[in-house]
Formats: C-alpha cells, structure tokens, sequence
C-alpha cells in the first residue's frame, strides 16, 4: 500500500472524484496526514513538510480512488482502510471510524528514521499492521535508494555499497536479526510479483531483503520514482520487481561473448599494432559496444529501419568498426596514413562518421549512421536529433516513431557540464523537434582528462540532468557484460512503448589517460593503482561462462584466435586499401552527385524567376483565411496589402518576398522547414506564417494550403536555444537535399551561442568530412541606435571563415565555379526579389551551400526595400551586385561601394545634399566575392576621382577585412583603376559593436555620411 500513496504516485492521478464529504473527514486525521507526509518525505529524502499535504486534489483524487475500490472489492485495499471504511460507510464519524496508525515520524524528534514506532493509548495497533507498514516502507526505500547501494563501481572507489543509505539497514525500521525469519504476508507494496502458490503470498523477512537487494543493488542500479506518471513506474516494476529479470541462454551468452571478443581483440590489436598513437580507447567500457549491438537488435525487432548514433571520442574507433561494421582494413590504413583519394582538408580518424546498412539477428536489415564530431565533446548531440528527425519526416514516421531511433553516446564529465547537452534533451517532447525518445549511453570513465567527478559536477550522478524531463535512469557496471545487455534491452524497450528519453549510465573506467599518450598517474594516483590491479571485463566473462559450465577455456581460446586472425587480415589488406569519402559520410545523398563527381564540370546558371500565374496563386493563398476564422484586425489590413502588392505588380515587402520563394518551392516538391525563436509571426511582427483565430485560438496556416500535391511546409518556433536547436536543423539538412531548412536568429547576435555549430560543421564540414549540407542561416543584422545588443549579427565572424582567395583574381573557369568550390555563401541583401532568387537558387543547383542571410530589421518595411513583380518573372535571377541607374556615367566622381541597410542612410544624405556626382553599388553578396561584376562595373565609369567603402559597422567589425584585399585584387584587374586605393567610411574601431546611446548613435553616422561626401556638419 505505501507505494501506492507516495507523493510521486499521488501526482500521477488523472481523474479526480468529487467526494467532498469522505475527504472532510479525512481532514481531521492527523495522524494519516503524517503517514502521507512520511511517505513523500522518504521519496525526497528530506524531513516531513510542515504543510497539509494531504488536503490536495491530488490526494483527494487517491482516496476516492481507494474507495471506490473498496466499494468493488473490500479485500482489494489493506485491513486498516477496509475498517476505516466499513465504520465510515456504517455511518460512524471519523474520529471513531478510524483506527489510528503508528506516529511514523515521532514530532519533535531529530530522528526521522522509524525505529521507535508507538502505537496509540487509545487503542494499540495490531503488531503484523505495524510490521506490514514497516516493510512496506523497506520496500519503498530500496526503490527510492537502492540504486545508491548498488555494485555499480568496478574499481569500488565512487559508488557502491559503502555509501548504503540509512533507510536501507534493518535497525532504521527497529528490526532485528530475530526477525530475519519472520513470515510477512506480501501484497500492496511488498513485491507483489512474488506472491505464488509455492510460498502461499508470504516471505522472510530476510528472502525479502534478499530479493529487493538483488533487484535494486546488483551489478545496476534504477531510479524512476522521480517521473510522474504511474503507469511508467509500474512498467518498470513489472519487468524489474520479478524473481529473476533476465536470463540468458547458451545461444545468447555465446553471442555476447562473441561480441565481447571483438570488442576487447579490437582495442588490444590496435593497442599492438600502434602503441605510440593516440586512438581513444575503450579498454574499461568494451562491454558498451556489446549493448549498444544488442540494442540495435531489440529495436528493429519494434520496427526500426534507421539508428542515428552519435558518439564520443572515446571508443568510436571501435564502435565503428563492431557496431556500424566499418571495415577494419579502412580503420587501420587510417593510422598507416594511406592517402585519401578525395580533396579536402580531412580529419582525425576519431572524428569521422560513417553510414552503412548492416543485418541483424532477426534477419532484418538496418541502416545506421555514425555523425561526425568534433573535439567539442556533445556538439554532435543536436545534429543526432535533427538527422533522426529528418529520416521520420521522409518515412511518414512522426507520430509512430518506429522507424528511426537517435543513440547519443556521452562522455560522463561532457553529459553533467556541457549545456549542449540540456538544450538537446529540452527539445525531447516539443511537437516540431521531438523524435520520439533518444536512448542516452553515459560512457562513464569516472573522470574527464585530469578533473575528478567531485570537481566537474554539482550532482552524485553525472545523469541526473535527465530528471528534468522525467527520463528514468539505469545505472549499470560496465564489468557486468549481461546486466549490460539487459539495461540497453529494457532501454530500448522503454523507448519503442513512451517515445520518451532514457539514460544509461555505464559505469566503468578509462585504463588509459586522457589518450594513449597520457600519464594518468601524475594525477590519478590512487584510481590508476586499482585500474592496474584489475582483471579485464572479458576475463571477468570466461571466469564466470567456464565456472557456469557453458563454455571450455579451450572453446573461448579458439575463438579468440580466430577473431585475431580476423584482424590481421584486415591488417595486411590496409596497406593496399584506398579509402573513399563515402566512407565518412553520415549521409550519402543516393542519386544526387557527390562534389567528386562534378569536379569537372562547368554547371549551368538556372535563372529563378516564375510565371505571373504561380507567383500569383501563391499571394492570393499567403493572404486569405478560411470562412469564419476570425483574424486580427490589424493583421487583415496587412495581409491585404500583400494581395494588392501582387495584383498591381508594385511595392512587393520582404516577408512577401520569402513567402513567394517558400511557396514556389513547396509547389515544386521541395520539402521546407523554418524553425527558431519567434519564426511564426517573425521577431519583427514580419511574417505571419501563421495565423491565430481571435476567439477559438485555432491557428492556420497558408503555405500549408496551397496544393493537395505541395510539399510539407514547417514553420516552428522552438525552444529560447540557439546552439542546440541550430545544430538540430543543421543535422536535419543532412538528410536530404531536397529540403530548404531555415533556422532564423530572434537576433543575429543570438547566434553567437551556436558559434561551435557554425565553426565545426556549417563552415568546414564539407571540407573535413565531405558531408554537405544546404542549410541556411538568417540573422536580422543592422544599426539602429538600440545599444551593443541585437545591432551586429558578426557579419565578420563567418566571413573570416570563408575559404576563397583573396589575393588573386580567379581565372574564367574558377569564376564559373565559384559557388561550387566555395565552403559558404554570405549575402547581405536590400530587396524582395533578391531573397526570393536568393532562396531559390539554393535549391535549383546541383549542389548544396550553407546559406547565411544577414536582414536589415530596417528594410523589412523601408520603401526603398520594395520590388516589382517584374524581378520575380521568368528569366530574373538574383543579383551578386545591384548599381543604380545612371543617366550620363561619365558624371560620376564618386561610387560608394555598400552592403545592407547602410544604402538607405547614403540615399538619404545624398538626396539631403541634393549631390548629383555620386552613385552607389550595393553588394548584395559578399561570398563568393563578386569580383567579375566589380571589376566591369568599374570599368563602365570612365571618369571617376575615388571609390569608397561604407558600412555601418565599426572599422574592426562587417565586411571591410573582408572585401579590403579582394576590391585591391579586382582593381588590379581594371582598365583605369589599377593604382587606386579603396577609402573606409564608417565606424572607428571599437570594443563593443554599437554605442549604448541612441545620441552617439546618430553623432557616428552622421559622421561617416559626412566623411563619404567629403562634407562638414
């Protein structure tokens, strides 16, 4: 009966009964509230609450329950309630119904264990009720705390059977040795699940702890009394609270051992083969890769098609290699360091990814993928969720989430400290970002480099972040292969039933440093010395497989030497091995030409511009609402203006621009996603992609409606992350690349939170991994005299990692491939038509480019940022620069070169100063540098006495470092202008990116408005 009124549980009703005059009297029962309290606070593990808790609908809602179970069957509750019950239903008031049970926490004493239970002057307690409670109370507490008792430790150093909590010892409860043989009657609370004809519902007391010490502190440990729900609970229970958990036969236990050897051969070989070089091993953890096979196994068994693993450094060699089968040959002509035959910067082998279709034991096929990482630990986290996100969206799996299945293998020390980590797992339930549970494996060595747990987390376990979105845990020790499998198997079968998140917590150890290079013992002293003096997990294995009788020592050596020969098989054929790119791929991208593929070839330009009818339609859809839907009034007039927009062909806004271009493409069959802070309305009030009923708080959606056979439209706000959900929309472009996905900043400063997504894979992915992706970056950027906040999105940040030259002119064949070598494309553009084209162009090539947008907030409403429907027709295309209209060129003195916003304020003081020698160009993208169109639009003024550069931001900022050397390199390449040097007109250098007043603000502008006009104030 106690596990049945403990806090946790009590939050877990879902129904609550009126029965108001039962709960009345249940108020003046003092004692029953302390027993409640009781039990809550051994859940908490603190001292009974001062306040009511009994007076709850919570706890109302438990009671009615109980009586109207009672009601049906009074033998269903315990003796105690079905008196209280009778005597109440008799029509006795409750200070007679009921009987009082013991004072379980003696008020006003320091001691809240139970020993000195007191039963009533009044009436004394029935002694086996009292004993009945007690053990109840056992029972709770080794589900609570067992986990703390637990074998878990191999080295026996942080966990384990020294720490055994208080309420777990017979003398907190006043038993002693005498009552080991005692026969208590199981039932509500009390390992119901025991109860068989043999033994007649009754136990030992000594059987009881006997079983609940097997069951809660054996080689694993469990805590899931922190989740909510009931029914999750009682799952567990079901498949934990039974005489034996798992039992392995002779097949099965010659399979894990079979797994075990290649996991453990794998690491000595290599060990072997190459002592000196840094592999990241996973001598002390083997038994991982054993569950994680097994895990895999289990899952397609529910249905799985695809697993997504993302993994650490440390033992991905080895997971590679025996999980997703890399061949092995590969894996060492990687450390022989046999030229690859492929361009590209590359990277470490303990960084690569890999994607490959394996069978599995139940004779079905699975595809698994391994996603590239860095050396920043969890970075890899987001971009799991993203991809497996993705593989369900192309399955028709949302909702099921059978199909596809996210593994994230952690570091202990990168689980509790990198934030990643929490902004991941916070998207687990979110309707647009969740996949239907990730399993989590904790590789946990015990210490991270040099630092002791003690010192790199605030928490006992480095798992208990994961409490926050009420994931159970399974702590297991990594020296018990089996207990392994059956945790990774109960893992995966918790996923596949409530599509929810669980952890395991492998606990073992690291036999080497921090790599193999290290010294662990300049700072581990003590653990080193127990690591040293261990046996290995695999002889732990034989040991117990020969004294159980299952295998001979002559049996395990012949395999062992098999699977060695195996291995130097693999070895000899390494040296003539040629490693190709689609090795490291997380994803391959059937059918769709590899960059190798169109090395040579010169690509066609395809223009981007749409029938009237189509662009048309699409107004007409992105500015209606169905019949009845009542929208804001402010909002009717805005979405009116978009129509009439279209249908006079003039004034066309930015928002209308993007929506065009989302539509058309969704029209074309291109799946589109837009996802981030405020992305719906837009953090402008912009957008409107989604619309909200005034009085029903119904939302539609128009780019969801224009086309039965359209393609899926996304649009989501998400979570206030940047890091972690940029690298799931990252993750999610890998994929496909028949998906446009928009991640959009609330403020293009925002996304410096996300810079390790930006540097490690958006950036440099391509180059480091051959995996491409056309993701695309929107980051509203621009000055307006609000402060060092939300002014600068860095526009020189991602230009300082863009790859072209800058120091010459490329030549007509390299022009013509520009965007095709490039690693990013950067544009900062002014008008409706070009983000239309823009967006557009990314996905009509034959191949795939990170995409940063930078957007002035300024133009998004500004009338110099409008267009005709003329510059989205058939034939336009987008434009790298845009120059004005000059009626005499051989007038012009002075071009100002600019990007963004900026033109707004030069078109402004120009017209101020009413000068008529002045023109502008605006580059509208800035990488790949338009050098060809620069250099000939130079050279179509014939007279001019200086070019200039101006920017808003400050001289250290934007894109002057950037453009500088390469306007240099295109001058060099004019007809007149080879000696002149380009002038700077903006911002002086600064430490912050834009003043903290608005009247300094408007002093700098009008500063360098002046210094481009050569004017004074």
């Amino acid at each position: 009966m106690l596990r049945s009124i403990t806090k946790s549980s009590l939050a877990s009703s879902n129904s609550i009964l009126k029965s108001s005059i039962l709960l009345n009297s249940f108020k003046s029962s003092c004692l029953i509230k302390r027993f409640l309290s009781s039990s809550s606070s051994l859940a908490s593990n603190q001292s009974p609450p001062a306040q009511d808790v009994f007076l709850s609908s919570n706890n109302a809602n438990y009671i009615d329950q109980m009586y109207s179970a009672w009601l049906a069957d009074p033998s269903s509750v315990h003796i105690s309630w079905n008196a209280y019950f009778k005597n109440l239903d008799s029509g006795l008031p409750a200070s007679k119904a009921f009987q009082t049970p013991p004072n379980l926490f003696p008020l006003g004493s320091g001691n809240i264990g139970v020993a000195n239970i007191t039963p009533p002057t009044d009436k004394p307690m029935n002694e086996d009720v009292i004993t009945h409670l007690k053990v109840q109370l056992l029972c709770r507490a080794y589900e609570v705390r067992g986990h703390q008792a637990a074998n878990l430790d191999p080295l026996n150093i942080s966990f384990g059977t020294h720490n055994k909590p208080a309420e777990l010892n017979l003398d907190y409860y006043g038993f002693t040795e005498n009552d080991l043989d005692k026969l208590i009657t199981l039932g509500p609370g009390i390992l119901p699940r025991f109860s068989n004809n043999s033994n007649k519902g009754q136990m030992k007391l000594r059987d009881i702890i006997s079983s609940l010490e097997s069951l809660y502190c054996n080689s694993y440990g469990l805590e899931y009394i922190h989740i909510s729900s009931r029914e999750q609970c009682d799952w567990l229970r079901e498949r934990i609270q039974v005489p034996t958990p798992f039992h392995y036969s002779n097949d099965q236990k010659r399979q894990i051992l079979d797994r075990l050897i290649w996991a453990t051969s794998f690491e000595s070989f290599l060990s072997t083969k190459f002592p000196n070089d840094k592999r990241f091993g996973l001598e002390g953890e083997e038994s991982v890769v054993v569950g994680m096979k097994s895990l895999i196994d289990k899952a397609v068994t529910f249905g799985a098609e695809d697993v997504v693993i993302g993994m650490a450094h440390r033992g991905r060699l080895n997971v590679l290699s025996n999980v997703v089968r890399k061949p092995n040959e590969s894996i060492f002509s990687e450390f022989t360091g046999s030229k690859k035959d492929d361009e590209g910067s590359g990277d470490v082998k303990y960084h690569l990814g890999m994607n490959y279709q394996r069978p599995t034991v139940s004779g079905k096929h699975v595809n698994l993928s391994v996603v590239a990482n860095p050396s920043h630990l969890e970075a890899e986290d987001p971009v799991v969720l993203g991809r497996t996100r993705a593989i369900q969206h192309y399955k028709n799996d949302i909702g099921t989430f059978n199909k596809a299945l996210g593994v994230l293998c952690h570091g202990d020390s990168a689980f509790a400290g990198q934030g990643v980590v929490y902004e991941s797992i916070g998207l687990t339930a979110l309707p647009a970002y969740t996949t239907g549970g990730t399993i989590h494996i904790i590789i946990n060595n015990q210490i991270g480099f040099t630092t002791d747990p003690r010192f790199a987390r605030s928490t006992p376990y480095p798992s208990d972040l994961a409490k926050s979105i009420n994931a159970p845990i399974f702590h297991v020790n990594a020296d018990d292969v089996e207990s392994v499998v059956f945790i990774c198997d109960l893992a995966t079968e918790w996923r596949s039933t409530f599509h929810t998140d669980v952890i395991i917590d492998v606990v073992g150890y690291r036999k080497h440093g921090h790599n193999e290079t290290d010294q662990p013992f300049f700072t581990q002293p003590k653990m080193y010395e127990a690591i040293a003096k261990k046996e290995s997990v695999i002889d732990i294995y034989c040991k117990k497989l020969i004294k159980d009788g299952t295998f001979t020592q002559e049996d395990i050596d012949e395999h062992k030497k098999w699977v060695w020969g195996l291995l130097e098989d693999s070895f000899a054929r390494s040296k003539e091995y040629k490693p190709t790119a689609r090795e490291w791929l997380t994803t391959p991208w059937e059918g769709f030409k590899s960059p190798k593929e169109l090395a040579e070839e010169i690509l066609p330009h395809f223009p981007t511009g749409l029938p009237t009818e189509t662009l048309k339609h699409i107004g007409n859809t992105i500015s209606s609402w169905p019949e009845g839907f009542e929208v804001h009034g402010n909002l009717k007039r805005i979405l009116k203006n978009r129509k009439k927009s279209l249908d006079t062909g003039e004034g066309i806004d930015w928002s209308t621009g993007e929506a065009l271009a989302f539509g058309s493409l969704l029209l074309e069959g291109y799946h589109v996603r837009v996802s981030g802070q405020d992305v719906e309305r837009g953090t402008f009030s912009q957008r409107h992609a989604v619309l909200h009923d005034q009085k029903t708080e119904k939302t539609y959606t128009p780019l969801k409606n224009l086309d039965e056979k359209q393609a899926d439209f996304v649009i989501s706000n998400s979570s206030l992350s940047e890091y972690g959900v940029m690298g799931f929309e990252y993750g999610y472009s890998l994929t496909s690349p028949d998906a446009l996905v928009v991640w959009e900043a609330q403020f293009g400063d925002f996304a410096n939170t996300a810079q390790v997504i930006v540097d490690q894979f958006i950036s440099s992915a391509e180059s480091k991994w051959k995996q491409r992706s056309g993701i695309v970056l929107s980051l509203p950027h621009g000055y307006d005299g609000q402060g060092p906040e939300h002014s600068s999105g860095r526009l020189e940040r991602y230009l300082q990692m863009c790859s072209e030259d800058s120091r010459h002119f490329p030549s007509p064949k390299k022009l013509e491939r520009q965007h095709q070598d490039c690693n990013m494309q950067v544009i900062y553009p002014t008008t409706p038509a070009n983000i239309f084209h823009a967006l557009r162009r990314n996905m009509h090539r034959q191949f795939r480019k990170p995409l940063i947008i930078f957007f002035s907030k300024n133009l998004l409403r500004h009338k110099l940022a409008r267009s005709k429907i003329d510059e989205f027709l058939e034939g336009s295309s987008f434009k790298l620069i845009i120059e004005e209209e000059v009626p005499n060129k051989q007038d012009i003195k002075r071009v100002v070169l600019s990007s963004g916003q900026v033109y707004a304020q030069l078109y402004a003081k120009r017209e101020a100063l009413k000068n008529t020698n002045t023109t502008f160009i605006k580059v509208e993208q800035i990488n790949p540098f338009p050098f060809a169109q620069l250099r000939d639009a130079f050279d179509s003024y014939p007279a001019l006495e200086e070019i200039v550069w101006c920017q808003e931001e400050p001289l250290n900022m934007g894109a002057w470092s950037f453009v500088s050397p390469r306007l240099n390199t295109t001058l060099a390449e004019t007809q007149n202008y080879k000696s002149f040097k380009i002038r700077y007109c903006g911002r002086d250098p600064s430490a912050s990116v834009a003043a903290g007043s608005k009247k300094m603000h408007i002093a700098e502008e009008e500063a360098f408005l002046n210094d481009v006009f050569n004017t004074s104030n």
